[in-house]
């Protein structure tokens, strides 16, 4: 039996991100999402939206078909 899971090369936020520390920032995703660690991607508030910054993945949770991504934002190219 498969297991349906995502491979994703950016962040998209859709504005649901918390922050847990300075430049840290948590987000939950429904269903199992794959990043990569310690390599800088993309973040985006929507998936065709402009890039707001480049962060660094340093937790994936994959629990209860859901995933939570921990990452740190480091470079910030918009304010809004």
């Amino acid at each position: 039996m498969g297991m349906p899971m995502e491979f994703n090369t950016m962040i998209v936020t859709k504005g649901k991100e918390v922050r847990i520390d300075e430049n840290t920032f948590e987000l939950s995703k429904d269903g199992y999402r794959v990043y990569p660690i310690d390599i800088p991607i993309e973040v985006r508030k929507t998936m065709s939206g402009e890039v707001t910054g480049q962060a660094v993945v340093q937790k994936l949770e994959l629990t209860n078909i859901k995933t939570i991504v921990t990452y740190q934002l480091i470079n910030l190219n918009s304010t809004n």
